[in-house]
């Protein structure tokens, strides 16, 4: 199950469905996913720059926001498979500099990261390539245009 708690304002102004976009995806992920997860609780956080900066300096000593972090759950009983923060600001303005409704950044953001709670990683190409391919195949299911068309130069 994917909950989404709403700490930063700017995500119901500029998104009112911004709830029902991350569960969406968090739960296509969840469910489209290769190997069936035991674990499927998600919880999505939705905050601004300052605390995800915050998290990013504690958890990744890299102190600056940055668009999404994934946090794993080590096993548990409850079938919590972890935790996302998302930054606005830093979303909002990829969006705009990318040609995306915020909407479909969002969307991309919460699968990433939900891909990342499963394992998924893209530290070399081999393993970009597959977790993209998964992102698009995911997004394609919620109506969500290929977020990787720009880098490769195509239009649509």
């Amino acid at each position: 199950m994917t909950e989404v708690e709403i700490e930063a304002a700017d995500w119901r102004d500029a998104l009112p469905e911004a709830e029902r976009l991350a569960i969406c995806a968090a739960e296509a992920v969840l469910a489209g996913a290769p190997e069936r997860p035991e674990a499927t609780g998600v919880v999505v956080l939705l905050t601004d720059d300052a605390a995800v900066q915050a998290l990013n300096a504690r958890f990744r000593a890299q102190d600056k926001p940055t668009n999404v972090l994934s946090f794993p759950a080590p096993a548990n009983p409850q079938g919590h498979l972890g935790d996302l923060a998302l930054a606005f600001e830093v979303c909002a303005r990829e969006a705009q500099a990318q040609g995306k409704s915020l909407a479909d950044h969002l969307q991309h953001l919460v699968a990433h990261g939900t891909l990342h709670l499963l394992g998924y990683d893209h530290m070399d190409d081999a393993e970009a390539d597959h977790m993209e391919g998964l992102e698009r195949v995911i997004l394609a299911g919620l109506g969500v245009a290929d977020p990787y068309a720009a880098e490769r130069g195509e239009h649509g």
